[in-house]
């Protein structure tokens, strides 16, 4: 009779294990009932040969389905980048979202977008520029370079217009006051890509003309990152494919580069009666900041930290720091990085029903 009952203990295990795949949660073996004459006392350590069974089990799905329903998701995102509001008003662009081992999904609306179309990213710089100087430090920031990175530096005259064929970061910095201190906004929020040209000139990036200031975060960031400058301006001269700067965010997931346990360290009011800024874009949201990117940590927020971009572009990684996702098109209209913002929130919110 034990030897009828193991089998039947083994049986309903692996039945367990197979609803538990199917419905994409753990299941349980089910107890056996005191009122049947096949359990016995000696029968007990069976039940606990038995668990294992659903344990493997569960651990094989978990490996073949990390995203919990990744079918799923796909067709949620797909749908949203191609009927949520956010995004149908929003003409031609390209979509990816993906983890630390590669893409999950991604998606193109129209023909002028594609992976690997490079790109102005403008603003997107930033987040590259500090995960440049993190790992430059071996993750130790100074205050001065933390208060660069936080936009409290002072350095807030920075306007990239004056940089017009301005041929080395110091050239760009010296252009037209861009170099000025405003001794008064110091310790103070100021949107301004002054503090990160400043701060490269500190770093010794001086000298270097965008070939040369590329090739530096290169071997700094990975020679396998295919990122180049438009411009030898750190905080918005950066020029990338969807697939180069997606690669870059992996690299951040996978916590290949330091900044990844940083993203949302320090972070600093924007906005707000109680909050002592100075300038701030416009944004849905009273944001924290913290460095060179935004955490999406308004009313409604989901925590994402992300690095728009004035055209558009627009790159995030989520708040558990296991994925991310970009929103790529390059267009000059007013406030694109808004209609960017509203759709990558859009797919983020499929992604996670």
């Amino acid at each position: 009779m034990a030897m009828k009952w193991r089998a039947a203990a083994l049986a309903a295990g692996l039945s367990g294990a197979a609803l538990m795949a199917a419905a994409g949660a753990g299941a349980q073996s089910p107890a056996p009932s005191s009122a049947s004459p096949e359990v016995a006392p000696e029968a007990a350590p069976e039940v606990a040969h038995a668990m294992p069974v659903d344990a493997l089990q569960t651990q094989a799905y978990q490996k073949a389905d990390p995203h919990h329903g990744l079918a799923r998701r796909r067709a949620a995102v797909a749908a949203a980048a191609g009927t949520d509001a956010a995004c149908r008003e929003m003409g031609d662009f390209y979509w990816e979202i993906g983890d630390g081992s590669g893409t999950l999904a991604s998606g193109t609306r129209g023909s002028r977008y594609s992976a690997n179309k490079p790109l102005q990213v403008a603003s997107a710089s930033k987040l590259v520029f500090a995960a440049y100087v993190v790992e430059r430090v071996g993750g130790q920031l100074t205050p001065d370079q933390l208060d660069a990175l936080e936009m409290r530096s002072g350095y807030d005259n920075f306007n990239p217009l004056a940089c017009f064929a301005a041929h080395t970061v110091a050239a760009c910095l010296d252009r037209r006051g861009n170099g000025l201190l405003n001794a008064e906004h110091q310790g103070r929020f100021s949107y301004n890509g002054g503090h990160d040209q400043h701060l490269a000139t500190t770093l010794g990036l001086g000298d270097l003309d965008r070939y040369g200031l590329a090739a530096e975060v290169r071997r700094v960031l990975g020679p396998d990152l295919h990122l180049d400058y438009a411009a030898p301006r750190v905080s918005g001269g950066l020029k990338a494919s969807p697939a180069a700067y997606g690669a870059f965010l992996r690299k951040v997931v996978s916590g290949h580069l330091r900044i990844h346990d940083l993203l949302g360290s320090h972070p600093v009011c924007t906005q707000g009666p109680d909050c002592a800024a100075v300038q701030a874009p416009d944004l849905p949201q009273p944001w924290h900041y913290s460095l060179n990117h935004w955490v999406e940590d308004g009313p409604g927020g989901d925590g994402a930290f992300s690095s728009p971009g004035m055209m558009g572009f627009y790159p995030w990684i989520s708040a558990d720091r296991r994925t991310y996702g970009l929103i790529a098109r390059e267009v000059m209209a007013p406030k694109a990085y808004l209609a960017s913002m509203a759709c990558g929130q859009a797919l983020r919110r499929a992604w996670n029903q």
